[in-house]
């Protein structure tokens, strides 16, 4: 099998330094925060503009109410502070599966794909075999994660040794993943007692324990955390993240260097698919036991723009993916109070992402500003 050379660092449009943003921390802590700030102002003009049609008319204070259930109704209470930290969970696992293939200057766009097979996998390992507690639960964990990082192999080897760019090819196995595995949902692993296509339930024994007594708090959020500790350590404390670091700035540098692009971006992409693959595993075995026929989630590609957020770094991951959490988990609180339809909470997500994109460019252009300004200005002393 012939090796395909793996591209030079300018090779994507994006990157992990243009991603992780110019300038130290504490400038991208800022502009993470302008990025956050306009994102909320966006959802708040849109939350205004809304009242103007409404029965009750314009109201000014419409947004701050607003804002103020969804925070109420995420963080106000324990039981929403366990559906905010489960809202949380697979979000930081996705994320950093994007944020760790980016770091080898790869886009990883096939993590929903790799999430939905690890949390099959999970899910019939969690129902077919009989172990003790906590031996199941491990054991589905690993599988899901092997699972995922088996349908991520599939597009880091093609990738390294054909030369196929591994944004198609994990598009196309996205596709894949969520219709073949429907199918066997369906059938030749559908539990034959339920009232819908699904697998059976998985064991008691398989299921994650509830950390919060009252709350569906699981213990998915301390999976995710180890996960973003493990991942920063590999990435900045490693001789392999050191070679997967440098693959992503420059491929043949680093071959230069002696460190085989190829097996690092099939290595690379395969842990990315095991971080979705647990993602996956974890929702199954915390959240709905069983995995149903046309399972929808989005998670995945939720992933992608955690990891824009956090800077695909995995402790900016945990904040991005929090963040989302609270959003999402306090969206219902904000519709029963306000009527105000939880699909703006998408919106402003959007808007976030969207501004953060934009900071290179906005940076640049007044950069470009200050330097213009003093010579377009008329000489000091100039006569009238």
């Amino acid at each position: 099998m012939t090796e395909a050379k793996a591209p030079a660092g300018g090779g994507m449009s994006l990157n992990a330094t243009a991603l992780a943003g110019s300038g130290g921390l504490r400038q991208q802590l800022v502009g993470t925060a302008i990025a956050v700030v306009l994102g909320l102002l966006v959802g708040a003009v849109l939350i205004l503009l809304s009242s103007a049609f409404s029965e009750e008319g314009f109201d000014l204070m419409l947004p701050i109410t607003a804002y103020a259930a969804l925070l109420e109704g995420s963080l106000g209470s324990i039981r929403g502070i366990g559906n905010t930290l489960n809202a949380t969970t697979p979000l930081i696992l996705t994320g950093l599966s994007v944020a760790f293939a980016f770091r080898a200057g790869l886009f990883n766009i096939g993590a929903q794909g790799q999430f939905f097979v690890g949390a099959f996998v999970a899910a019939v390992v969690g129902a077919w075999i009989g172990l003790p507690f906590p031996a199941l639960l491990l054991l589905s964990l690993f599988m899901g994660f092997l699972g995922g990082a088996a349908w991520g192999f599939i597009p880091g080897a093609l990738k390294a040794w054909r030369g196929a760019h591994e944004v198609v090819v994990t598009i196309m196995l996205n596709s894949i993943a969520a219709l073949g595995l429907n199918l066997l949902a369906s059938t030749w692993f559908k539990d034959p007692g339920a009232s819908f296509p699904r697998t059976p339930d998985v064991h008691p024994e398989a299921v994650l324990p509830i950390l919060v007594e009252g709350t569906k708090m699981h213990a998915g959020i301390i999976v995710a955390l180890v996960a973003a500790v493990v991942v920063w350590f590999v990435l900045f404390k490693s001789t392999l993240g050191f070679e997967i670091r440098t693959t992503g700035a420059n491929a043949n540098a680093a071959r230069y260097a002696g460190i085989r692009p190829s097996l690092i971006i099939v290595l690379t992409m395969s842990i990315a698919g095991g971080l979705a693959g647990i993602a996956g595993a974890v929702e199954i075995l915390g959240i709905t036991k069983n995995y149903p026929a046309e399972y929808n989630t989005t998670y995945g590609f939720d992933g992608i723009a955690v990891a824009l957020l956090g800077r695909v770094h995995p402790f900016g991951v945990v904040g991005a993916a929090l963040l989302f959490g609270i959003l999402r988990s306090g969206a219902g609180a904000m519709q029963r109070a306000t009527d105000i339809p939880i699909d703006i909470i998408f919106i402003v997500q959007g808007a976030i992402i969207l501004f953060v994109a934009a900071e290179p460019f906005l940076r640049k252009s007044f950069r470009s500003r200050r330097r213009t300004a003093p010579s377009g200005a008329a000489p000091a002393g100039a006569a009238a």
